[in-house]
Formats: structure tokens, C-alpha cells, sequence
């Protein structure tokens, strides 16, 4: 899996990036360095990366300013990210799911554990063999392309995160069922990613928004979890 594949490592800690490359070389990746947000557009404009891994803490473009810029831009809307924090409170691990990271490491880590995330995110945004025909699941006007992990609303495109887009799938493939958070982070998160009940209520919150005029079809069931249906918010909070 990690032939071909490259990984941006953004990080002004010089020694901690090299660090992190050469893990990355080790696991098989083509690691691209830059120092800071301006680096890191910079190698994005070069070449898109498969993944980008973003230090919070860095000069002019922190790693906030810098996922929420490549969430805005087409070409990187579904771009997996994972975040790098010295910091290690609450609240900036939540502004970073706000933004759009797919998943959030405090340092100090273990470079086996980050590696293993890498993995894990990569195979999620894995695409379905060529050939295999597109699947796709619809609710009311919101259809997702289980092949490209694309969604629409009334035909057209809205950009989501592949972590948003796998919890607003697994909701419509449940068909209407209800969703406890953990049950959600079982079948959207998976194996080798390790989040909270609350991170499941930040991506919620995102998709909704990208929802628009539809945010009702996903619903919050007091006391249980969520669920998507063109049902009446009879039990959503």
C-alpha cells in the first residue's frame, strides 16, 4: 500500500521532521518536508500529496490556518490530514477536527503509533478496484459515491473530509437505524485511529453545516446517538 504514495510532513521542529520522514521512508513512502505553512503550499502546488501530517504550533501559517486553507481548495478538500500538537488540550484538538483533520496526535508521540495512523488513514481513502462499478446510497436529495467518496445534495457536489464522508455514509447505509457514537466510530473510524465520542459530535456538527437546508436529515437521538432518515426530528434533540 505505501509504494507511490507521499506524505507532506509540515513542521518547523527541523530535527522532529526529518525524524518523521525517515520513518515514513522506512514504511515505504515518498516523504516531502516543509518548514512552515508557506513551505507547505508551496510542495502542494508542486504535487499534490496522499496525505498531509501538520504541526499546530508553527510561525505565519499554523497548522489551523493551513488545514482550513486546504479544505477550501478543491484540489485538497479530501485530502487526509492528521495533526501534530505540543499542546495537548481539549480545545485544540477540537478547533483541529473543526477545520477538517481526520485525526490529531499530541506530542510527544510514538513514531510506531503515527505510522500506524498513517497507515490506517491511507487504506480508508483507499479507491475500489478499477473496474468495480460505482456504489452509490441516496437519502431524499444527499447521494454518496461509496467508490470515489464523493457526496452531492440536489446533484451537486459538497465538500467533505473523508472522515465526514465515511460517518454520513455508514448513517444512510444504516437505513434509517439508530447509531450509538461508538458504534459510529466502529464502522466509520475503524481499527488504527483512535478518537472520542465527542470527535464524532465535531464531524456530525461539520456535515450538517455542508448539509445546508438538509442538516435535518441527521438527527440526534437523546441519550443514544444518531441517525439519518427523512423521518420528523420526532426524537432529535
Amino acid at each position: 500500500m505505501p509504494a507511490g504514495k507521499t506524505v507532506l510532513v509540515v513542521d518547523d521542529e527541523r530535527d522532529l521532521a526529518e525524524l518523521v520522514a525517515f520513518n515514513l521512508q522506512k514504511e515505504g513512502f515518498h516523504a516531502v518536508i516543509a518548514h512552515n505553512g508557506r513551505e507547505a503550499l508551496a510542495a502542494i502546488a508542486r504535487q499534490t500529496p496522499d496525505l498531509a501530517i501538520l504541526d499546530v504550533m508553527m510561525p505565519e501559517i499554523d497548522g489551523i490556518k493551513l488545514a482550513s486553507r486546504l479544505r477550501a481548495d478543491k484540489a485538497t478538500a479530501a485530502l487526509p490530514i492528521i495533526m501534530l500538537t505540543a499542546k495537548g488540550e481539549e480545545v485544540d484538538e477540537l478547533i483541529g477536527l473543526q477545520v477538517g483533520a481526520d485525526d490529531y496526535i499530541p506530542k510527544p508521540f510514538s513514531m510506531k503509533i503515527l505510522m500506524a495512523r498513517v497507515a490506517a488513514l491511507l487504506r480508508r481513502a483507499e479507491p475500489r478496484a478499477e473496474g468495480d462499478e460505482d456504489e452509490t446510497k441516496e437519502l431524499g436529495p444527499v447521494t454518496v459515491n461509496l467508490s470515489t467518496h464523493e457526496a452531492f445534495v440536489e446533484g451537486e457536489p459538497i465538500r467533505l473530509t473523508l472522515t465526514e464522508f465515511r460517518v454520513l455514509a455508514t448513517l444512510i447505509e444504516a437505513g434509517g437505524r439508530v447509531l450509538s457514537r461508538s458504534a459510529l466510530i466502529a464502522k466509520a473510524i475503524g481499527p488504527g485511529i483512535t478518537v472520542t465520542e465527542r470527535t464524532i459530535d465535531v464531524h456530525v456538527t461539520s456535515i450538517r453545516k455542508k448539509l445546508g437546508p438538509h442538516a435535518g436529515l441527521v438527527q440526534t437521538v437523546r441519550g443514544v446517538g444518531y441517525r439519518a432518515t427523512l423521518k420528523a426530528e420526532a426524537e432529535a434533540e
